[in-house]
């Protein structure tokens, strides 16, 4: 498997760090057990001479020829976390010959992958279009008002849609890397990610902080104030727009727009975040917690918990110890 990494000038250190420690790891390990029949074959590629990293580390990259012939395209996250720092960085000169080239590769049959907020750069190619894709949680809002054409689900970690694959944030570069060594290898996978003390995770929902996300709209932001006041109370979507002097249709909307989520959904991420927050700091059992935030039992907290997070009761206490 012949395997590029697109590396952009101010790309995050980590994302390409971890991605090459993994396949490194890899291929030590397929050259240990299978004599090297199995290798991933990976090189550094850019559209300048050299490219600087995010901490300002040059890196020497490999020319882009006719003659690279990849079978995977992977491109890392720009260093970029913030939306003012990332929309010019997506505008710059070395991001658009770096888009052209992959609409090329992507043309010729490759295969293309990113993390964080390296899927920008597919969005912006048009290779997400009519897909799904995941992205950085964080700039989901930003994601989804920008590339209104892709099917965004910023819970998962990891989506697969046609010949393209994109990860979730940070670290989801290092799932990423274990995922194409599980195409190789599932075995070799299984070695590698002990040896790094990670796996593959299936969702990132529950590292989203929803305050975060209300900050990129005004309304939105109003309405997370106010959900916070009435975590206790029934959820009705004429009272919180009300409240907001707006219409239900509008609170609809724009919830769906920003957060592609309904107001009620949001307001249960709410009650998911505070739970959590009870169940590291508090001594309250699950009764008492659910009461907290609006639910008449325990059960129905468990149910909501266990299908937002991926996790038990007892599995959170523990995560929070």
């Amino acid at each position: 498997m012949r395997i590029l990494l697109l590396a952009l000038e101010g790309f995050w250190d980590t994302g390409l760090t971890v991605m090459l420690d993994a396949f490194t790891i890899a291929n030590n390990f397929a050259k240990a057990q299978t004599g090297g029949t199995l290798h991933l074959d990976v090189s550094i590629v850019g559209v300048r001479k050299q490219v600087h990293s995010g901490q300002g580390f040059a890196i020497p990259v490999k020319p882009i020829t006719p003659e690279l012939k990849p079978d995977w395209v992977i491109v890392p996250a720009l260093n970029t976390s913030r939306p003012e720092q990332l929309i010019p960085a997506l505008a710059r000169r070395d991001v658009r010959q770096a888009i052209e080239q992959l609409r090329s590769w992507h043309a010729a049959g490759a295969r293309i992958a990113a993390s964080c907020i390296g899927t920008f750069v597919l969005a912006e190619a048009g290779l997400l279009d009519e897909g799904e894709a995941t992205t950085t949680w964080w700039l989901a809002p930003l994601f989804r008002q920008r590339y209104p054409n892709v099917r965004l689900d910023e819970g998962r970690m990891l989506v697969t849609s046609d010949r393209v694959v994109t990860a979730g944030a940070a670290m989801g570069h290092l799932d990423l890397a274990l995922w194409f060594i599980r195409q190789a290898s599932p075995e070799l996978a299984a070695v590698v990610s002990r040896y790094l003390l990670a796996d593959l995770r299936s969702s990132q929902a529950r590292f989203v902080v929803p305050n975060h996300l209300a900050q990129a709209d005004p309304l939105i932001e109003r309405f997370e104030r106010w959900a916070r006041e009435h975590l206790k109370e029934g959820f009705s979507l004429q009272v919180a727009a009300d409240a907001l002097a707006t219409s239900p249709r509008t609170l609809q909307r724009r919830c769906e727009a920003v957060l592609g989520k309904s107001p009620l959904s949001y307001f249960q991420d709410l009650r998911v975040e505070r739970a959590r927050s009870l169940l590291a700091g508090s001594g309250l059992d699950i009764e008492a917690i659910a009461a907290e935030v609006g639910y008449v039992d325990g059960a129905t907290l468990r149910t909501l918990l266990r299908e937002r997070l991926g996790r038990g009761v007892r599995e959170l206490r523990a995560d929070l110890r």
